[in-house]
């Protein structure tokens, strides 16, 4: 710890952190493991070894020089998991383009936003997927799509190639307009361009240049582009491989999405930077199709958000699979109640499942348990930061560094710390200060021993009549009732209080809760004032296609509904 029993901590590891871009790394795992499988995807019944996928990266990538594209030049993708979409991630990343992420679950008005906040160039797409026709949606925004491939359209300046391609079948994938540029087509375009060409240009690329934007997830309003960097993502992924002690020997399910940086880098560059394989057990989370990819699979490891986890759990054909292949995995994007870890270990037999904490604008991983760890700290804290890495608790108010054990705001400093937000010089001063520590806005407390403990988010922080109130601890008092499955507590307007708590509860199948038993329950457990007045039971959530509850978007709906809430409690309380 740092003087005087602060809340700081610098771990400095023992490996070096790898000073070199994507490709030069995939070069060398490549060749050491060019006969072992690189990526299996279920749905789409395809295996590729790593001498395959490098074979396929090259072609892309000679494909997209061909169209003219090159380094610093931002290529958009908006699908669901399948082999095209990881290939593409590391083409890009071959040529020195900017990878720019796009949630599959956006609409016509948030796609919009996102080509034009990262002055998007090139965009690849799938077809569509469950009631979102993603070409009719581009054709909607870009009427010139439907008769030519040269775009000039002044709501999008940059934008000047569509590609499209059905995971189903790539190669034959039919044209549905005019302007679309098939992947048959892009390949086609490679074949001018040399195999030296794409060396010499990969050759020139440097370690710090930027290599994706990610968008944050949009738990509240629109989301912010974070520019990530060949250094930031590959030094995550690399020292997260150690921590979770990953080999080539290693096959991980992936139910999260790509489009995000758990998916993107935690679970394919994460692979990829060791020789492991990516198991793609189906395109968009299913519970069902991913205890049958680890069963059928072999699975030795498998990452989710708690939601995720629960699902999977909480299966009708759970008993019929085996996950005995299983050890670790990684669970993050929420907190994660004492309760669940528990059957994860159990039941699911990852012994070595790790609690896992950070923000896209941190690459994402700041910190992170061990296999060592006991129970209760796998259970109660996120761990350590990862080697290379900085961390200190902030008072919110002075900014001044806490003593240990006291709650303030976790900022992070390091190799993994974004680049900034794109376009927005303004936003990324806000949340960079000029020592260069990036501030989450979320709160928490951390013990002699540099683990830190989640406490809430600054924002989600509930002030009733004076009083600090953070809804993770309620939560957690809450998940800790047999009867309840998720919960969701924040806070609403209130006349005389200023904030008042409110608690969406989702409860197990074949049980009865009412709202005295829950009132009775937390009276029984914490101070009156952290009793929720206001207790909603629901059959599901308002989340991200990642699975973060969005709390937003409850609260607004609870606030368009307070004057029914209210009267029903003062008919309760008479």
């Amino acid at each position: 710890m740092g003087q005087d029993q602060k809340s700081y901590f610098y771990r400095k590891g023992t490996t070096p952190l790898l000073e070199t871009t994507i490709p030069a790394h995939f070069l060398d795992i490549q060749q050491q493991y060019s006969d072992h499988e690189a990526v299996v995807s279920l749905p789409q019944n395809r295996r590729l070894s790593y001498g395959r996928l490098s074979e396929e990266i090259d072609c892309l990538a000679k494909g997209l020089m061909g169209l003219g594209f090159g380094r610093g030049n931002r290529i958009g993708i908006w699908s669901t998991n399948n082999i095209e979409w990881l290939v593409l991630q590391m083409a890009t990343a071959r040529i020195g383009a900017i990878l720019v992420n796009i949630n599959p679950a956006y609409k016509p008005r948030e796609l919009a936003y996102a080509l034009k906040k990262s002055e998007v160039q090139g965009l690849c797409i799938i077809p569509g997927f469950h009631h979102s026709n993603y070409v009719e949606i581009l054709t909607e925004m870009v009427p010139e799509l439907k008769k030519s491939s040269k775009i000039t359209i002044e709501e999008f300046p940059f934008l000047r190639r569509v590609i499209v391609y059905d995971p189903a079948s790539p190669e034959q994938t039919q044209r549905p307009y005019p302007g679309f540029t098939l992947w048959s087509e892009v390949l086609e375009h490679g074949s001018h361009v040399s195999q030296n060409e794409l060396e010499e240009i990969t050759s020139s690329l440097h370690c710090h240049d930027p290599v994706n934007i990610q968008y944050t997830p949009g738990t509240t309003g629109f989301p912010k582009a974070v520019v990530l960097s060949h250094h930031n993502i590959l030094n995550n992924a690399f020292f997260t491989a150690q921590a979770m002690h990953f080999s080539e020997k290693d096959r991980l399910c992936v139910s999260v999405p790509f489009y995000h940086c758990f998916g993107m880098v935690l679970a394919n560059l994460l692979c990829l930077s060791v020789g492991a394989c990516v198991v793609i057990p189906c395109e968009h989370f299913d519970a069902g199709q991913v205890l049958r990819a680890v069963d059928k699979e072999r699975c030795t490891a498998i990452h989710g958000v708690p939601t995720m986890f629960t699902a999977e759990l909480e299966h009708s054909d759970f008993g019929n699979y085996d996950l005995s292949s299983l050890r670790t995995g990684i669970m993050a994007g929420a907190p994660c109640s004492p309760g669940l870890m528990t059957r994860v270990i159990k039941d699911m037999h990852c012994a070595e499942i790790l609690i896992g904490y950070g923000e896209t604008e941190a690459s994402p991983i700041t910190h992170l348990t061990t296999r060592e760890d006991s129970l209760e700290r796998r259970i109660n804290t996120v761990g350590c930061n990862l080697p290379h890495q900085k961390v200190k608790i902030v008072d919110v108010a002075s900014g001044d560094t806490l003593p240990i054990g006291e709650v303030g705001e976790i900022c992070f400093k390091g190799y993994h710390i974004m680049q900034g937000y794109y376009g927005d010089p303004e936003a990324t001063a806000n949340a960079i200060d000029k020592e260069g520590w990036l501030h989450s806005g979320d709160l928490g407390r951390m013990d002699g021993n540099g683990y830190v403990q989640i406490t809430g988010r600054l924002k989600e922080m509930i002030i009733r009549g004076g009083e600090n109130i953070y809804p993770r601890e309620i939560e957690d008092l809450l998940l800790s009732h047999p009867d309840v499955a998720e919960v969701a507590v924040f806070g609403v307007p209130d006349e005389y209080y200023g904030e008042e708590i409110m608690a969406w509860i989702r409860t197990r199948s074949n049980t009865e809760l009412r709202e005295d038993d829950v009132r009775k329950f937390c009276l029984e457990n914490t101070a009156h004032f952290k009793v929720p007045r206001y207790i909603r039971f629901v059959e599901e959530f308002p989340m991200t296609v990642t699975g973060k509850l969005q709390k937003f978007k409850m609260r607004e709906i609870a606030v368009g509904e307070m004057e029914k809430l209210k009267s029903n409690m003062e008919s309760i309380e008479h």
